[in-house]
Order: structure tokens, then sequence, then C-alpha cells
């Protein structure tokens, strides 16, 4: 009898034991079920933000876009004062003044990274790492009174000489020198966007694996033979997409620029001479639209720009997924 009980009270204890199992089983099944519809949630939600956002300014912009159509793309006419409008002026000084800050800001990006990463002691490296990043922090408006008192004027009497004298027979550095300027504005977003690019590069410099470059070294490369065979082709892909990081950052970039580029809507070969950008322009004179046609208008600026925005994203993947498909070949 004693047997039975207790054949009876073990097949009861398994039989608990199966139930409990099943039931996690059910219940992690749950939770992961849970967690993709979540994630899906979350996923379809920043799609419909932008799609949303996307929309707003195409309902916003359908009066322009009527009258104006692809004309509106390629006119340097801007005149509220007779309602005629064209967006070239502003897309040449986004696209300038982008350009002219990625040439100063990415080769310094990727040598303050550099540094930090393979030169530097660990000490200073976190010191001068930090002093990088405080950069990001600094509010735009406090970037612009900067430009206006203090680099404006320092190009205007420094700068913009040496390179009137030297290279004046280029246009781009030719004409009156005044301290609002493209150059001031692609200098000025240079800064800007420098800790954004050498932030990223730095940590993609710090995870490439500590024995290629041992074994870089104990071949007999020097340093810098090692930084070059070893770090750098490791680290092309997370370089480029940096420097499309900071792209991106500069092409939105709106109040400091709008305090030093001069806001005048013209097309010039010389960096000296003042322009605008998209979204500098949106910023000035969104307030002043008297007419719907000019809302219209500043609104589908800002849908240009979101396209240029969107396009820079597209171009920056596939640049990636091709420094990636390189580097796995070199592998």
């Amino acid at each position: 009898m004693a047997d039975l009980f207790e054949a009876a009270a073990g097949t009861a204890a398994l039989e608990r034991r199966e139930a409990r199992r099943k039931l996690g089983f059910r219940m992690r099944g749950f939770g992961d079920r849970f967690f993709g519809v979540l994630t899906l949630g979350l996923g379809l939600l920043i799609l419909s933000i932008l799609c949303g956002l996307a929309l707003a300014l195409i309902l916003g912009s359908a009066a322009s876009i009527q009258k104006f159509g692809l004309r509106f793309i390629i006119s340097t006419d801007w005149d509220p004062a007779n309602d005629v409008y064209g967006a070239l002026p502003f897309i040449y000084g986004t696209v300038v003044s982008s350009l002219i800050a990625l040439l100063i800001a990415a080769p310094l990006s990727v040598g303050t990274a550099l540094y930090l990463s393979e030169t530097a002691p660990e000490w200073l490296s976190r010191r001068v790492g930090f002093m990088v990043e405080l950069l990001a922090a600094i509010p735009s408006v406090v970037y612009g009174l900067w430009g206006i008192f203090v680099l404006g004027p320092w190009l205007r009497d420094y700068v913009e000489p040496v390179l009137g004298e030297g290279l004046g027979f280029l246009p781009l550095f030719t004409g009156p020198r005044i301290s609002v300027s493209m150059l001031c504005a692609g200098v000025l977003l240079a800064i800007m966007v420098l800790p954004y690019i050498a932030s990223v590069c730095t940590d993609v410099f710090r995870a490439v694996p500590r024995t290629q470059r041992e074994a870089a070294l104990a071949l007999g490369a020097t340093r810098w033979e090692m930084v070059q065979i070893a770090v750098l082709p490791y680290g092309r892909s997370g370089i480029i997409g940096a420097i499309i990081l900071g792209l991106g950052r500069a092409l939105g970039e709106t109040i400091a620029v709008a305090m030093v580029i001069g806001n005048r809507p013209e097309i010039s070969a010389s960096l000296f001479a003042p322009s605008a950008t998209l979204a500098s322009v949106i910023a000035n004179e969104f307030a002043e639209a008297t007419s719907s046609l000019y809302l219209s208008s500043l609104m589908e600026l800002g849908l240009v720009l979101l396209a240029v925005g969107l396009l820079l994203n597209v171009a920056a993947r596939v640049l990636v997924l091709n420094a990636k498909r390189g580097e796995g070949e070199a592998r």
C-alpha cells in the first residue's frame, strides 16, 4: 500500500512539473509575441510620423506646387512683393555651406579621433574626448552669437585677405570682404559638426580588435603604418557613416547659420558674399509670410529640405554597404 501511495505521489509531482513547464513555455511564447508586436508598432509609429510630416508639407505647399511646378526648383527668383518664388539660391547655399563644413570638419574629426584612440594616454584621451563632446552641447544660438562677434570679424580681417591675395585668381575668393558670408557659415558649421563626426569615429577606431594592431606592429610596422593598414580600413564604413551624420547635421542647421550667412537670396561664386540656406530662409521669413502663396512656398522649401535629407540617408546607406562589402572582400 505504501508503495502505491509513493508511486501516486511521484506521478502527481511529475504531472505538476510538466504542467508548470508547459505554462512556462506558453508564457515565454506570449512574451516573445508581445515583444514582436511592440517593436513592430514602434517601427510603424516612426514610419507614420515621417509619412505624416511629408503629407503635411505636401498639403501645405500644394498652392506653390500647382503654380510653379518644377520651375520652383530651378528658378532663382525670390520676390515676395510680387509673389514670385524660386528655391535654387537656397538649395545652392545649403549645399555649398555644408560642403565647406565637411571639407574642414572631416579631416579634423578623423585626426582627432585617431589621436584619442591611438596616440593619447588614457587619462588625456578621456579629458580631451569629454571636451570634444562638450562642443555638441552648446546651443546653436550661442554659436551664432560667437560667429557674429568673433568668428566673422576674424575671418574678414585675417583669413579672407590672405585667401584673396593667394587665390584671388579663383572666383571663389574674390569680392568685398564682410563678416557675414558663405565662408563664415561654412566654418561655423564645421565647428558644430566636428564633435559628432569625431565621437563616432573614435568609437569606431576603438572597436578595432587589438590583435590587428599587435599583428601589424609585430611585423615591423610603425605606428602610422599600423593605423594605415589595420585601423583605417577596418573602420572605413564607420567613417563614412560619421561623415554622412555630420552632413545631415549641417544641412538642417538653422539659427546659427541664419545669424552669420547674410540671408541674401542670390547665387554668387564668391565665398565672401552673403547667401542663404533652406533652413535659414524658413526661420527668417515664416513669421513674415503675408500671403497664402508665400506661406506655401516656404512650406515647399521645407519639403525640399526633407527630400534632400531622405536622399542623403539613402546615399549613406549605399555607401556604408559598399564599404562593408569592400572590407569583407579585403579580409
